[in-house]
Protein backbone atom coordinates (compact mmCIF):
# COMPACT_ATOMS: atom_id res chain seq x y z
CA UNK A 1 0.00 0.00 0.00
CA UNK A 2 1.09 3.32 -0.93
CA UNK A 3 1.31 5.85 2.20
CA UNK A 4 -0.33 9.14 1.50
CA UNK A 5 1.93 11.90 1.62
CA UNK A 6 0.04 14.84 2.60
CA UNK A 7 -0.98 16.89 5.73
CA UNK A 8 -2.10 14.39 8.22
CA UNK A 9 -5.57 15.06 9.92
CA UNK A 10 -5.15 17.73 12.80
CA UNK A 11 -7.88 15.97 14.92
CA UNK A 12 -7.41 12.30 13.92
CA UNK A 13 -3.67 12.96 14.70
CA UNK A 14 -4.22 14.55 17.82
CA UNK A 15 -6.76 11.64 18.81
CA UNK A 16 -5.44 9.20 17.78
CA UNK A 17 -1.40 9.38 18.88
CA UNK A 18 -3.05 10.58 22.45
CA UNK A 19 -2.18 14.24 21.98
CA UNK A 20 1.20 13.55 20.98
CA UNK A 21 2.48 11.08 23.25
CA UNK A 22 2.78 8.18 20.80
CA UNK A 23 5.20 10.67 19.45
CA UNK A 24 7.30 9.17 22.08
CA UNK A 25 10.66 7.56 20.80
CA UNK A 26 10.88 5.02 23.25
CA UNK A 27 7.64 3.32 23.75
CA UNK A 28 5.08 5.08 22.85
CA UNK A 29 2.81 2.83 23.37
CA UNK A 30 3.54 3.23 27.22
CA UNK A 31 3.94 6.75 27.15
CA UNK A 32 0.26 6.55 26.13
CA UNK A 33 -0.77 4.25 28.85
CA UNK A 34 0.88 6.21 31.43
CA UNK A 35 -0.85 9.65 30.08
CA UNK A 36 -3.72 7.22 30.61
CA UNK A 37 -2.93 6.69 33.98
CA UNK A 38 -1.95 9.68 34.85
CA UNK A 39 -5.14 11.28 33.77
CA UNK A 40 -7.29 8.91 35.87
CA UNK A 41 -5.34 10.32 38.69
CA UNK A 42 -5.51 13.22 38.71
CA UNK A 43 -9.44 13.10 38.17
CA UNK A 44 -9.85 10.88 41.29
CA UNK A 45 -8.31 13.83 42.89
CA UNK A 46 -11.61 15.97 42.68
CA UNK A 47 -14.27 13.39 42.24
CA UNK A 48 -15.57 10.82 44.08
CA UNK A 49 -15.60 6.88 43.55
CA UNK A 50 -18.86 6.79 42.07
CA UNK A 51 -18.02 9.24 39.63
CA UNK A 52 -14.90 8.61 38.73
CA UNK A 53 -15.80 4.56 38.00
CA UNK A 54 -18.87 6.53 35.82
CA UNK A 55 -16.38 9.02 34.11
CA UNK A 56 -13.63 6.30 33.61
CA UNK A 57 -16.21 4.38 31.99
CA UNK A 58 -17.03 6.91 29.71
CA UNK A 59 -13.91 7.55 28.63
CA UNK A 60 -13.33 4.39 27.84
CA UNK A 61 -16.13 4.38 25.72
CA UNK A 62 -15.85 7.27 24.25
CA UNK A 63 -12.34 6.71 22.83
CA UNK A 64 -13.17 3.98 21.53
CA UNK A 65 -15.20 5.20 19.32
CA UNK A 66 -12.97 8.07 18.43
CA UNK A 67 -9.88 5.82 18.08
CA UNK A 68 -11.73 3.60 16.04
CA UNK A 69 -12.10 7.12 13.73
CA UNK A 70 -8.98 8.34 14.13
CA UNK A 71 -7.31 5.10 13.41
CA UNK A 72 -9.02 4.51 10.27
CA UNK A 73 -8.29 8.39 9.25
CA UNK A 74 -4.23 7.55 10.03
CA UNK A 75 -3.71 4.06 8.70
CA UNK A 76 -3.80 5.87 4.99
CA UNK A 77 -0.70 7.79 6.02
CA UNK A 78 0.68 5.99 9.01
CA UNK A 79 0.05 2.15 7.85
CA UNK A 80 -1.83 -0.50 9.27
CA UNK A 81 -1.49 -0.85 13.23
CA UNK A 82 1.08 2.04 13.53
CA UNK A 83 2.89 2.53 16.69
CA UNK A 84 1.87 6.57 16.74
CA UNK A 85 -1.49 5.74 17.43
CA UNK A 86 -1.68 5.20 21.20
CA UNK A 87 -5.20 6.11 21.86
CA UNK A 88 -5.58 1.96 21.93
CA UNK A 89 -3.56 1.78 24.76
CA UNK A 90 -5.33 4.55 26.91
CA UNK A 91 -8.56 3.07 26.59
CA UNK A 92 -7.24 -0.36 27.55
CA UNK A 93 -5.62 1.18 30.43
CA UNK A 94 -8.66 3.14 31.52
CA UNK A 95 -10.82 -0.82 31.38
CA UNK A 96 -7.72 -1.61 33.95
CA UNK A 97 -8.50 0.99 35.71
CA UNK A 98 -12.20 0.46 36.45
CA UNK A 99 -11.73 -2.05 39.86
CA UNK A 100 -9.34 0.58 41.29
CA UNK A 101 -10.32 2.06 44.14
CA UNK A 102 -10.59 6.25 43.68
CA UNK A 103 -7.17 7.42 44.35
CA UNK A 104 -4.76 4.83 44.92
CA UNK A 105 -1.57 4.99 43.22
CA UNK A 106 -0.49 1.52 44.42
CA UNK A 107 -3.45 -0.21 42.72
CA UNK A 108 -2.80 2.73 39.38
CA UNK A 109 0.36 1.36 39.44
CA UNK A 110 -0.82 -2.15 39.27
CA UNK A 111 -3.05 -1.75 36.41
CA UNK A 112 -0.49 -0.10 34.12
CA UNK A 113 2.15 -2.62 34.82
CA UNK A 114 -0.73 -5.30 34.46
CA UNK A 115 -2.05 -3.83 31.17
CA UNK A 116 1.07 -3.34 29.78
CA UNK A 117 2.34 -7.09 30.63
CA UNK A 118 -1.86 -8.15 29.04
CA UNK A 119 -0.70 -5.91 26.04
CA UNK A 120 2.74 -7.25 25.03
CA UNK A 121 2.42 -10.44 25.79
CA UNK A 122 -1.11 -10.80 24.31
CA UNK A 123 -2.19 -13.49 25.99
CA UNK A 124 -5.63 -15.49 25.77
CA UNK A 125 -7.27 -14.39 22.73
CA UNK A 126 -5.47 -11.08 22.51
CA UNK A 127 -2.89 -12.37 20.04
CA UNK A 128 -5.98 -12.87 17.57
CA UNK A 129 -7.95 -9.87 17.44
CA UNK A 130 -4.17 -8.20 17.05
CA UNK A 131 -3.88 -9.91 13.89
CA UNK A 132 -7.19 -8.26 12.04
CA UNK A 133 -6.99 -5.85 10.19
CA UNK A 134 -9.22 -2.71 10.74
CA UNK A 135 -9.08 0.16 12.85
CA UNK A 136 -11.65 -1.48 15.38
CA UNK A 137 -9.47 -3.88 15.62
CA UNK A 138 -6.66 -1.88 16.75
CA UNK A 139 -8.68 -1.17 19.72
CA UNK A 140 -10.34 -4.24 20.66
CA UNK A 141 -7.11 -6.22 21.44
CA UNK A 142 -5.98 -3.17 24.22
CA UNK A 143 -9.50 -3.41 25.57
CA UNK A 144 -9.54 -7.33 26.11
CA UNK A 145 -5.75 -6.84 27.58
CA UNK A 146 -7.28 -3.89 30.04
CA UNK A 147 -10.51 -7.07 30.83
CA UNK A 148 -7.47 -9.35 31.82
CA UNK A 149 -5.84 -6.52 34.25
CA UNK A 150 -8.65 -5.42 35.41
CA UNK A 151 -9.83 -8.72 36.03
CA UNK A 152 -6.52 -9.57 38.04
CA UNK A 153 -7.16 -6.53 39.94
CA UNK A 154 -10.84 -7.63 41.16
CA UNK A 155 -9.49 -10.80 42.49
CA UNK A 156 -6.39 -8.90 44.19
CA UNK A 157 -8.99 -6.56 46.18
CA UNK A 158 -11.01 -9.28 46.58
CA UNK A 159 -8.43 -11.55 48.12
CA UNK A 160 -6.66 -8.33 49.90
Amino acid sequence: MQLMKKHLPFWATMIGSGLGSGFWPWGPGTMGALLATVVWLALSLVLDAGALWVVTLALAVVFTVLGTWATSRLEPYWGEDPSRVVVDEMVGVWVALLPCPCGSVGYALAAFVLFRFFDIVKPLGVRSLDRRRGAFWVMADDLLAGAYAAIVIILARWVI
